[in-house]
């Protein structure tokens, strides 16, 4: 068997060029999951004279809990489904497909074709989400010790996506029409759809159907794979296993307390954005904040676009036509993202969309996931307990930020008038908290699971998530019920205390979940 030079299969950035494809895939999946997110609250509240439903905000939060849980839920058949019948790739494709007539439902805004769309785009999640992620651990099989920085990097791709998503359709959505920005969601899913199935060539043989595994022409890399497979059953005995298995259930069950904080980004923090922070800006102030604006939505742009074209430089004789697809996409976003600064600029008075704070968390993952990835290459990397536990302390941290802010609302006030630099300092500390923990908890379940079982496992994973995502539905349902009786910042001292206290927990367990692990880091 012939040895491969490493800096030529880790040839762009440090990883390899086809964990970049499925960045860009990822990307786009995101793209319209949070495109179509940061509107999804706004518009069934937003009064009927100005295009909503006039829905209240128990009624569409608990609606947003059950829809945003649910996408989580799903992975569980659509691992099994993928790991038994279709193999990764097809199963990626077909959801892929699944959320775009998804999106396309949804931008008619009917209630049938509301939740026809949703349904869609539950079922569509559950085969995309756990199979994008296992073809990821397919590619950094051979390599654990740089699993952690390809999963932070890829985590750069999500938050790529959902930046750009709610800058978009967030924009059009408030700015211009509903439909449209639920419809444009839908445009850049097909597109990544496309991108993802002509450019699957680079995957080398992950993710192909279990019966196409022994039909490969290289034999050589089969035999090599089997063996593997063999060894790593000697190695691991079944008590080591369980030991591990006990580990990732400590971990998901923890992950519930975060997602169910951490979640309020699309419902009660969307809710105080629109309703309870001082968002119209005049003259210096609104120069200002198009200034900023300006470079925060160029510079990430900017930073994508240069890693598009290192992916072009090294893959493009290979996958041309996936390629092709993915600039044209690209071409799309600069057309979008110019005449949008444009309109900005001709305004006098600047409204900050609601929807626009949303974007904060993913820009500060663009910037900070780079330095987390090499963190956790380095000798500083800390075990899984201990970077779960700083995770939810630094989420409880931002929402005392909140809740200090919140003081000044009187009990029961339904608008007001706060800085909006208290939600941005909340989102910068939301965004430290979960790269400490929603990355790297991939990375772990990857590690302490048999291959075999990696697509099962990221689904149940996921089934943490659903009720993280379900409870922060139902909680943040609950914001005028607490407001009226108590008080906004009560409302918020609760995400303050539940994820501060589990993260504490977390970080007295470590000694024992380290010694559960049995030697993986």
């Amino acid at each position: 068997m012939t040895v491969q030079d490493d800096s030529k299969v880790f040839s762009l950035l440090g990883h390899k060029p086809s964990l970049f494809m499925v960045f860009f895939t990822e990307m786009w999946e995101r793209f319209s999951y949070y495109g179509m997110r940061a509107l999804f609250v706004l518009f069934l509240t937003t009064k009927i004279a100005d295009g909503g439903w006039a829905w209240s905000n128990e009624d569409a939060l608990k609606l947003y809990g059950w829809y945003t849980g649910l996408v989580y839920l799903t992975p569980i058949v659509g691992g099994f489904i993928a790991d038994k019948f279709m193999g990764y790739r097809k199963a990626v494709a077909l959801g892929a497909l699944l959320m775009t007539l998804g999106h396309a439902s949804m931008a008619i805004e009917t209630p049938m074709f509301l939740y026809t769309g949703l349904a869609f785009l539950i079922l569509g999640n559950g085969l995309f989400k756990p199979n994008l992620t296992s073809i990821v651990s397919g590619l950094y099989a051979k390599n654990e010790e740089k699993k952690d920085g390809a999963y932070t990097i890829y985590y750069m791709g999500v938050n790529a996506g959902a930046f750009l998503g709610i800058m978009l359709c967030g924009y059009i959505g408030e700015k211009v029409s509903w439909s449209l920005g639920f419809g444009l969601a839908g445009i850049f899913m097909f597109l990544g759809m496309l991108q993802f199935w002509f450019g699957k060539g680079i995957l080398e043989n992950v993710g192909l159907a279990p019966k196409e595994k022994y039909d490969l022409d290289d034999i050589d890399d089969v035999v090599e794979d089997a063996v593997e497979e063999v060894v790593e059953e000697v190695k691991v005995s079944s008590g080591v296993q369980r030991d591990r298995y006990i580990v990732v259930g400590v971990l998901a069950f923890f992950t519930i307390f975060f997602w169910a904080a951490f979640e309020q980004a699309g419902g009660s923090m969307t809710i105080f954005a629109n309703k309870y922070t001082d968002r119209i800006l005049e003259g210096g102030a609104a120069n200002i904040f198009k200034i900023v604006d300006t470079i925060i939505t160029l510079v990430p742009l900017l930073i994508i676009t240069w890693v598009l074209w290192k992916l072009f430089a090294q893959t493009f004789k290979k996958i041309s036509l996936s390629n092709i697809i993915l600039g044209g996409s690209f071409a799309i976003i600069w057309g979008i993202v110019i005449w949008k600064l444009n309109r900005e600029f001709s305004a006098e008075t600047t409204e900050v969309p609601a929807s626009w704070f949303g974007i904060l968390n993913s820009l500060f993952i663009i910037s900070f996931a780079p330095l987390f990835s090499k963190l956790w290459e380095s000798k500083y990397n800390p075990s899984a307990a201990v970077k779960f536990g700083l995770g939810l302390i630094l989420l409880g941290f931002g929402f005392g930020l909140l809740a200090f802010g919140a003081i000044s609302i009187p009990q029961g006030a339904e608008t007001a008038k706060v800085s909006m630099m208290w939600l941005i300092f909340a989102y910068l500390f939301h965004t430290i908290g979960e790269l400490f923990l929603s990355p790297v908890g991939l990375s772990y379940v990857s590690k302490l699971v048999p291959a075999k079982l990696i697509g099962l496992m990221f689904g149940v994973w996921y089934l943490a998530i659903f009720l993280g995502n379900w409870s922060a539905g139902q909680l943040g349902g609950m914001i005028d019920k607490i407001t009226s009786e108590y008080s906004l910042t009560t409302f918020f001292m609760i995400f303050t205390v539940v994820p501060a206290a589990a993260g504490l927990i977390m970080i007295v367990l470590n000694p024992v979940l380290k010694k559960l692990m049995h030697g993986v880091r």
